[in-house]
């Protein structure tokens, strides 16, 4: 029996819809649901244990994971099998996962697992802007405590109309990109890339993902509302001490504001700070500490926390002595690693980041290959998060999702601004050597100083940074340039990435509820006025891309050959390429224009005449003489009925030189006239008709002799065919009858 199904419509607005339904799939789980948008099926499911985990935080897990049957194909690689999710899945799990932790209650620690699954693709959908949807539509339909649904949408302007959720072909003709999450109050969550817009442009578009966002929302509470919403469960409240709060509170806050106003660095700042905490310690009792001691760690840092925000808004101070507009002190420089294709180190504070860029061919691609998309891309960028940069040590365990979404926002900052003719597959790596605040936004300002130091024509340079806001509803301040402690305390982080003309790319995280377009629109616009005055300190050390890329970078040349030209350049077995890059210490790769058909050669080498000896080789292929054009050729082999002869201005084509070609005069020996390595000119007869041979003459091009007599042209009767009179079958017997077929016995 097929279990009852509750199903609820959401209307895109232009014809297409997205449904979402329970109550046939994983109903062991606290909440399922089915998302459907044409024939792209995401499954989303949540659990949440009813036992409170020993830790003092939310051990939250979202999981987003594409399965290739859904697209009809094999995984990749030698086991079949789906493994560690890719860096787009990775992405996707952050994006949702921001969204939802601040919306579970403070004091809920129970290990929950959220798990968004794509069941079918569809290739006019993308499925991570679903994602939220799912994650939100099923934990509506669990008993767990959740403080509001949310939903996440993709926001897209193509031809200068907004689109939600747009297809890949729309998005690839748009200059604008989000995803955006939200409740119905608030938007929470926002990141994406951007051609240059503006600050208003960009909240015109929240704004426009918003309203969407409201839609999806009532629909999840009407499907929660028709299966039959649960009653939210009971668990394991955090203790609460009014008396113990506020006797830390007193003792704490006038020693922390005080310390906060000095203006110190990380380290002072940290050691000043845990002074206090011990001093308030040292003065409970042990009776007091064993009772209620788990409780002050937190109450104490309440109290610090509530310090440090009343001195920046009351006094327009931070805890390191700037204003709220000030920028860090910089310093950068390029050209730091000598054997890098490019790098930089940008330190901004105590903050510091050494890029390094290396060129490569179209082989070095990064190669993407997931059930919902397979591509390739030409620009990357890698970022590295080591533990000494924060003096910690901690275990290596590979590349963590902080890594994966902090690159992944530096490379949108910069893609845009790199050339479509860039004829090289460019990799950035950011390696973070100290950080304490936006290490993200000086990866993005350090990778530009180093592709403008390896050569690369940025269309214009970008810079990053990171901005905070304080408010307590009445009062606000705008942070710019937040140290990692005013990203802790504050309540909103947003980075934002952009040239003189405008944002390239943004990440977000609000923490209030209904944060005014008007405040964002301002901290934007400081933002920009950050962001220049960090462009302006960049430009001090490098203003515009190094003219040519470094002596050790290897030079990229790319030519188009006709199709049929490719298999001689190859080779047998590719023979002549291997040889050639060889000779020539190059690497060529060669693709196929899939519109054309033509060849694509890119030639990749460090020496400028291995390059052009690779360009002599390929004009030698495609060389092609015009009959009656004159031509330098030299002997290069001796034969006893000519000489061939080699193109000068195309090495390795060769034709030859008849011997009657050689002279006027009848020539009895080859070495008569020519001789190895002599060079001079001969005409272009084109294809001989009778040889069916291409034919070169020297005599052509020599005054006849005095006296001299063409000999008669040979008879084609006399030419020794099986049809002339002479041939050995037609030797005066032209009257023989046909030979009749012997019969058999």
């Amino acid at each position: 029996m097929i279990p009852k199904v509750f199903k609820e419509v959401i209307d895109l607005g232009d014809g297409r819809e997205i449904s979402i339904e329970t109550g046939k799939l994983a109903k062991q789980a606290h909440g399922s649901v089915v998302v459907k948008s044409g024939n792209c099926v995401l499954l989303g499911t949540v659990v949440s244990n009813y036992k409170q985990s020993d830790v003092d935080f939310l051990p939250l897990t979202v999981d987003y994971r594409e399965k290739y049957a859904a697209a009809g194909r094999y995984p990749g690689g030698f086991f079949k099998r789906e493994a560690r999710p890719s860096d787009s899945e990775v992405l996707t799990m952050r994006l949702v996962d921001r969204v939802l932790r601040p919306l579970f209650p403070k004091d809920y620690h129970a290990e929950t697992q959220v798990m968004i699954q794509l069941m079918s693709h569809d290739d006019n959908v993308m499925p991570e802007a679903m994602a939220g949807l799912a994650a939100s539509a099923a934990i509506q339909l669990s008993d767990i405590p959740f403080e509001c649904a949310i939903s996440e949408v993709r926001v897209a302007r193509v031809n200068g109309e907004f689109v939600i959720n747009p297809t890949r072909a729309q998005l690839a003709d748009s200059d604008l990109e989000m995803m955006i999450g939200a409740s119905t109050d608030s938007v929470m969550m926002v990141e994406g890339e951007m051609d240059e817009i503006s600050e208003e442009e960009m909240a015109d578009a929240i704004k426009f993902a918003h309203d969407a966002i409201k839609v999806q929302i009532e629909a999840q509470l009407r499907l929660a509302e028709a299966f039959g919403k649960k009653e939210v469960r009971e668990y394991e409240t955090a203790e609460v001490n009014a008396d113990l709060e506020k006797r830390i509170h007193d003792l704490a806050y006038d020693k922390c504001y005080a310390i906060a106003k000095k203006g110190t660095s990380k380290t002072e700042r940290g050691n000043a700070f845990a002074a206090v905490k011990e001093e308030i310690i040292a003065s409970f009792t042990e009776e007091e500490m064993e009772e209620f001691g788990h409780l002050v760690g937190g109450y104490f840092d309440k109290a610090e926390k509530e310090a440090v925000r009343e001195l920046t808004l009351s006094e327009g101070l931070r805890l390191d002595g700037r204003k709220t507009d000030e920028i860090r002190p910089i310093w950068s420089e390029v050209d730091y690693l000598p054997s890098a294709h490019g790098s930089s180190i940008f330190s901004r504070g105590e903050t510091q980041a050494l890029a390094t860029v290396t060129l490569g061919t179209s082989r070095d691609a990064n190669k993407i290959d997931m059930p919902s998309y397979e591509g390739e891309e030409n620009f990357y960028l890698h970022y590295n998060f080591p533990p000494f940069c924060t003096g910690e040590a901690r275990p290596l365990r590979g590349t963590s999702r902080r890594e994966i979404g902090h690159g992944n926002l530096a490379q949108r900052g910069l893609k845009g601004m790199i050339p479509e003719d860039c004829p090289y597959t460019v990799r950035v790596v950011s390696e973070v050597l100290e950080s304490n605040g936006s290490s993200s936004m000086a990866t993005v300002c350090a990778g530009t100083m180093a592709l403008m130091d390896a050569g690369v024509k940025m269309k214009r340079p970008v810079s990053g940074i990171a901005m905070g806001l304080i408010s307590d509803g009445d009062r606000y301040a705008v942070l710019s340039d937040i140290l990692g402690d005013e990203d802790h305390l504050g309540d909103m982080d947003f980075k934002v990435t952009g040239t003189s003309q405008g944002i390239t790319a943004c990440q977000m995280d609000i923490k209030i509820k209904g944060l005014s377009y008007e405040i964002l629109v301002n901290a934007l616009k400081q933002a920009r006025e950050g962001r220049l005055h960090i462009l302006d300190k960049m430009a001090e050390t490098i203003a515009a891309p190094a003219e040519d890329v470094k002596a050790h970078a290897p030079k990229i040349v790319t030519r188009r050959i006709p199709n049929e030209f490719i298999g001689a350049l190859i080779g047998p077995g590719g023979k002549v390429i291997q040889e050639m890059q060889k000779e020539t210490n190059t690497t060529i790769v060669i693709n196929e224009d899939p519109v054309t058909e033509e060849g694509i050669i890119e030639i990749l080498g460090v020496g400028q005449e291995g390059i052009e000896a690779v360009l002599a080789k390929i004009d030698a292929l495609l060389f092609k003489p015009q009959v009656g054009s004159v031509y330098e050729v030299k002997v290069i082999k001796m034969l006893d009925f000519g000489a061939v002869v080699e193109y000068t201005e195309a090495p390795g084509n060769e034709v030859l030189l008849h011997v009657s070609e050689l002279a006027w005069e009848r020539t009895e020996n080859v070495t008569d006239v020519v001789n190895m390595g002599d060079v001079f000119d001969v005409k272009y007869f084109g294809v001989d008709p009778r040889t069916r041979k291409e034919k070169v003459s020297r005599k052509a091009l020599l005054p006849k002799p005095e006296g001299y007599v063409a000999r008669p042209p040979r008879d084609d009767k006399r030419s020794g065919g099986r049809d002339n009179n002479r041939g050995r079958d037609n030797r005066g017997r032209d009257d023989r009858k046909p030979r009749e077929d012997k019969k058999e016995d």
